[in-house]
């Protein structure tokens, strides 16, 4: 039986009016891998949980009109998510020094409980202290500084500074779909992370463009709330297309406003553009494994599906199989 048979045998009803079966069934019979925009398409119908009934294109356009604003204007924007925690960049421009502090970093760290409660939960995990270790858990601010490292300390603190932004409790579709998002975020981080040695990118500036690339989605989907509040949702795909293209804008501007390098912001900008450099290529191949990542996982589609499997290379297949969850 084939990937689709597999996928949605003894279902045929079900993929009459799912919209996401619907999508994989016209790609069937592609000879090429698919393309970032039919992932796009694939995951956003997932995501949104959209049913059959479409909104007007009336809807759509004024949806995407406002979300140019927002790029244009991205203080706008940018005031629809929390700021990152005003620690967080004093935290970061210690971790930037190569000859890190661990002394003054704790001393720091030392400021916010909920900071320190992170750094003990991620020091105390099996990754860093693997099940045949004897010794006793780390009990000291410090000692978990010193056994994380920079990078990892870096990653840590990101990864917290990101995630208020995620954990909005209003309107519809953002109580749905910013948690999986954000779900997203760190696995394409983390791909990043594992694939910009190879590809020539700096691997945190990297893993900090995985965290970022999306913010404008989160934006996107609380403008969809806030402009249309009826259970037909925009799904054309050529809303789509454009709703990730002006978040992806959106996402690079209020990484502007927030400070970050200029590598970070013009990789999420040139992301998917030809000749990109080499971080903007890191990034679309990591959104790519972690959207696969996350479909998989949400049994849309089976680990060895050649919508998946096509187009990934042995470093990326690799990638894709540490981000299964448990893993990352």
């Amino acid at each position: 039986m084939g990937w689709l048979g597999k996928l949605f045998s003894g279902d045929d009803e079900r993929s009459k009016s799912d919209p996401v079966a619907k999508e994989v069934s016209a790609l069937e019979s592609a000879s090429e891998p698919a393309s970032a925009a039919e992932i796009d398409a694939v995951y956003y119908r997932w995501l949104a949980a959209v049913g059959s009934q479409h909104a007007p294109a009336e809807t759509e356009k004024l949806i995407l009109d406002e979300l140019t604003r927002l790029a244009r204007a991205p203080i706008a924007g940018a005031a629809l998510v929390p700021r990152v925690p005003a620690i967080i960049p004093q935290l970061m421009r210690i971790l930037r020094d190569e000859n890190m502090n661990a002394t003054e970093l704790s001393r720091q760290l030392a400021q916010d409980v909920m900071l320190v409660a992170e750094v003990y939960l991620e020091a105390n995990r099996p990754c860093y202290r693997p099940r045949y270790h004897s010794s006793p858990p780390i009990n000291s601010i410090e000692g978990a500084v010193m056994l994380l490292g920079q990078n990892g300390m870096r990653m840590l603190l990101t990864r917290v500074a990101f995630r208020p932004i995620m954990n909005m409790q209003s309107g519809r579709l953002a109580k749905r779909t910013a948690p999986l998002i954000w779900r997203q975020s760190e696995k394409c981080a983390l791909a990043a992370s594992m694939l910009a040695p190879a590809m020539r990118a700096n691997a945190f500036e990297a893993y900090l463009a995985g965290l970022m690339a999306n913010v404008g989605l989160v934006v996107a989907f609380r403008l969809i709330d806030q402009m249309y509040s009826e259970d037909a949702l925009p799904q054309s795909d050529e809303f789509i297309a454009e709703l990730f293209a002006q978040a992806r804008t959106l996402s690079a501007r209020i990484a502007e406003l927030w400070e970050f390098p200029d590598t970070v912001t013009s990789a999420i900008e040139f992301s998917g553009q030809p000749d990109s450099p080499p971080p903007a290529q890191t990034l679309v191949l990591s959104d790519r494994v972690s959207k696969l990542r996350m479909l998989v996982d949400a049994s849309q589609f089976t680990p060895d599906d050649p919508f998946v499997v096509d187009g990934l290379g042995k470093a990326a297949l690799a990638c894709f199989d540490k981000l299964q969850d448990g893993d990352d």
